[in-house]
């Protein structure tokens, strides 16, 4: 019956893969403005904290109720399943958080954009992932899209030194995000996706607490109903149901391949940032679209080959 399960489960994946992918990338496009709002209450620092303390506390009802669907945590990996954690999400959030205080959302998140590039690249190098010459064109082909929408798709045309420590601080949260994606592809032969993304937060969230200040509580205690809403939101959506959806596509699916789904995000962001924040955006920011959508075809057109998990 076990085997049974085990073979059901993939198949039930791959049946629906684009609803499963599909949810964390419109929950992570969302989070972009979310943040932006969320930034005009809460430090940097205080957003993450909050942000992942009611992550955690979720993540701990859902353990009590469900323990027996979680996988057994096994010594030898609390200091890696910590250090994927840490690095993942802790650095991942504080990094996006600093970040957004000096450019706008839509920017940010093309900037997050750049995590299929280091993926690809670690996935070679660590996974000994095939990367044919039809991948890696299609890759381009939506980098350069993101560079479009980047340079041309926005009004942020002005560049300060905050400006450029913000991006600093993106680059280095899309950095750690692959790293986490890589890292995670190698336990998940021990770990559930749920059991996983449970062990890495609640291990990840002790490199919180030299974080904890007097300042957390004063600004929890001024905290508007919009402010709450959008720390719950991203509590639960991107961070809960997009972390551990991500982890079950990541079952059936190459990292560096799965990765370049995650262009989809600054397209859909940048939408969501004008819709929501009124952040400006030009008629360069459809062509880079299409240059990132026709990227995405072109990889998902490749036929499954010798090496290839399609």
């Amino acid at each position: 019956m076990q085997s049974t399960d085990k073979i059901k489960k993939p198949e039930l994946v791959k049946k629906y893969f684009f609803a499963i992918i599909g949810f964390p990338i419109v929950f992570w496009a969302f989070a972009f403005p979310v943040i932006k709002i969320g930034l005009t209450e809460l430090s940097p620092v205080n957003l993450t904290i909050m942000r992942l303390f009611i992550t955690c506390v979720v993540f701990s009802l859902v353990f009590l109720i469900f323990k027996k669907k979680f996988s057994h945590l096994k010594k030898k990996d609390i200091l890696p399943i910590f250090l994927l954690g840490f690095l993942g999400i802790i650095i991942y959030h504080l990094g996006l958080n600093y970040g957004e205080q000096f450019v706008s959302a839509s920017v940010s998140s093309l900037i997050i954009a750049t995590i299929p590039i280091f993926t690809a690249i670690l996935a070679t190098i660590f996974l000994k992932e095939n990367i044919t010459l039809k991948i890696a064109f299609g890759i381009v082909i939506s980098l350069i899209g993101v560079i479009v929408i980047s340079t041309l798709g926005s009004n942020e045309t002005f560049i300060e030194i905050q400006y450029i420590y913000g991006a600093l601080g993106v680059v280095i949260a899309s950095l750690v995000a692959a790293g986490y994606t890589i890292a995670g592809k190698k336990l998940l032969k021990r770990y559930s996706a749920l059991s996983l993304t449970f062990y890495a937060f609640i291990f990840g969230i002790i490199g919180l607490f030299p974080f904890v200040s007097s300042s957390l509580f004063v600004e929890v205690a001024k905290m508007s109903y919009v402010g709450w809403v959008s720390v719950i939101f991203l509590s639960i959506f991107p961070t809960i149901i997009g972390y551990v959806l991500w982890y079950v596509a990541l079952e059936v699916k190459d990292a560096s391949k799965l990765g370049v789904y995650l262009y989809f995000i600054p397209v859909l962001s940048t939408i969501f940032s004008y819709l929501i924040l009124d952040e400006k955006i030009t008629l360069f920011f459809f062509l880079g679209g299409v240059l990132v959508l026709i990227g995405l075809i072109i990889v998902n057109k490749q036929k499954n080959r010798k090496g290839l998990v399609q």
